[in-house]
């Protein structure tokens, strides 16, 4: 058992899917404000959000107004869709003020095809992954490797919210070293950790549900749809038996910029989350329902590469980074005066105050948002203004930080993301053969020779101790358990021992013998598999 998990824990990178995907590319950000048309349908949202898609984006948007939007910050023309996550902002140790971490090349929406008959978004599709006021990880300890996917259900963790806590990665980049896993990480590490091991930021990652009800939305935004047993893999459960696209949220944050070294502070997320347990994510579709559809039945190329889509390419042209730089959506004038990208911010916007937890956050800021803590709090439980302004006063420049020496379309020196093994040269052959290596929970693959070398190094294992049985005992496994010490892993296994006794009785010639009985003795005994294994 302990060499399976840790099996799991150092292959993560080397997982194969077979599943057909593309990679959306949202190089512009539309937008750096604290609208939110799901949870603050109408209203200022309590915390600021960065925003990507339709310029149709608004305080009340509906699904006619992205796709009635004059532009979108994504490659494809088609795509009007909104994807919105919070802004990630570092607080100085001193002087105790905010400004927003430069996000590097806007963001990545995997689309993956996964499952059978996948559906496309109906209109008016929406949904939300993540719980807002989550600042704890209840499902074990987040700095050990997840247990073995074949566990989960033993283990009682396919609930929806033991699923959604692991929907959550937070990914460090270091691209002269061999990449972490996907979803590796469930938690948002400390800054003295991140400025020791990853030069080239972090990469949050976030995993939308796909299990559908046939609903285009529901009351607490949340419950209509649901996650499959084993996060983006795995069986629906009977009430979401429909299958759509996966999506996978990623965007990187440039937590090794200049201005940031050697200040000591911390890395917050913009509703006041520095743990990164309560990170989440908005979608609301803006596809034309058969075109997208038809996407999904003809984008098949392993590659992910959106011009090996023939569809997007004759339909196209695609736009160009600088083109998707361009959308913006229009900024409330009830916004307007707030600027997120400002520097030497005396409070994250909106007034939010930082809450660490473990218990849950509660409402905080200036603005009355009792619906986004109740429809956060029963999605855990389950599973436009007419007067505007430019947008260009919430995504100033020293918020986005450009990819160094991209290309429009190309991908050819432009890090490919946590679904590929990345490097600093990724060139579009390098794709197709990495697009394989995307892990999101899928199913592993013998290591090749060509994988072993670009992967992490497994970490050396402890042989369990043998099992000392002596007749009629038989030891029975009751649970496992992983806990930590340092640099060391153990996973702990529960066995009982089962004891089988015989009772004789003397008898007389006269007197039949008394039929044998069996007692079944038990008692409890631990035996400790200790590994030693990389954690942060």
């Amino acid at each position: 058992m302990a060499a399976k998990a840790l099996s799991t824990f150092a292959l993560l990178g080397l997982f194969r899917d077979v599943s057909a995907f593309w990679r959306m590319e949202c190089r512009g950000r539309t937008g750096l404000a604290r609208i939110d048309p799901i949870m603050d349908a109408g209203v200022i949202s309590p915390h600021i959000h960065t925003v990507h898609g339709s310029s149709g984006f608004s305080l009340s948007a509906t699904y006619d107004d992205l796709t009635g939007g004059s532009c979108t910050s994504c490659a494809v023309k088609q795509d009007k869709s909104a994807y919105w996550t919070p802004a990630l902002y570092f607080q100085d140790a001193s002087t105790k003020e905010f400004e927003v971490v430069p996000q590097v090349g806007g963001m990545l929406s995997y689309y993956l095809l996964r499952g059978d008959n996948v559906t496309a978004f109906p209109p008016e599709f929406q949904m939300v992954a993540g719980s807002n006021y989550r600042r704890a990880y209840t499902i074990g300890d987040p700095k050990s490797p997840d247990p073995p996917q074949s566990d989960w259900a033993l283990l009682k963790q396919t609930g929806q919210d033991d699923l959604e806590q692991r929907a959550i990665g937070f990914n460090c980049l270091d691209y002269h070293k061999a990449p972490e896993g996907s979803l590796f990480r469930h938690y948002m590490p400390d800054k003295d950790w991140t400025d020791a091991n990853c030069p080239d930021g972090i990469r949050i990652e976030l995993m939308f549900p796909s299990c559908w009800n046939g609903e285009a939305s529901s009351k607490d935004h949340k419950s209509h749809v649901a996650y499959p047993s084993l996060v983006g893999n795995g069986d629906c459960p009977e009430t979401h038996q429909q299958r759509l696209v996966t999506l996978f949220y990623e965007t990187i944050w440039d937590t090794n910029a200049q201005q940031f070294q050697g200040r000591p502070g911390q890395f917050v997320v913009s509703n006041g989350d520095p743990t990164g347990f309560g990170y989440h994510g908005d979608f609301m579709s803006g596809w034309d329902t058969d075109f997208l559809q038809e996407a999904i039945d003809t984008c098949t190329n392993e590659s992910g590469r959106l011009e090996d889509c023939g569809l997007f390419v004759n339909n196209g042209p695609l736009l160009t980074e600088d083109e998707q730089n361009t959308c913006k959506f229009d900024v409330p004038a009830s916004l307007a005066s707030e600027d997120g990208a400002a520097l030497n911010l005396k409070n994250l916007p909106g007034n939010i105050q930082i809450q660490a937890g473990p218990q849950s956050a509660t409402q905080g800021g200036d603005v009355d948002s009792a619906v986004s803590a109740a429809t956060s709090w029963l999605g855990g439980l389950f599973g436009g203004d007419s007067a505007t302004t430019s947008a260009t006063v919430a995504s100033s420049s020293a918020s986005s930080a450009p990819l160094p020496t991209s290309t429009s379309v190309s991908l050819a020196a432009t890090p490919l993301g946590g679904a590929f093994l990345e490097s600093s040269s990724a060139s579009p052959s390098s794709a197709a053969v990495s697009s394989q290596n995307f892990n999101a929970l899928a199913v592993p693959a013998a290591p090749t020779s060509a994988a072993t070398s670009s992967a992490p190094p497994a970490p050396a294992t402890t042989s369990a101790p043998a099992v000392t049985s002596e007749p009629g005992v038989v030891y029975e496994v009751v649970s496992t358990q992983t806990v930590t010490n340092g640099a060391q892993v153990q996973e702990i296994v529960w066995k009982e021992p089962v004891v089988y006794v015989t009772e004789d009785s003397v008898t007389t010639v006269t007197v039949p013998s008394a039929a044998a009985k069996e007692r079944r003795l038990r008692g409890r005994h631990a035996w400790q598999h200790g590994h030693h294994g990389r954690r942060s």
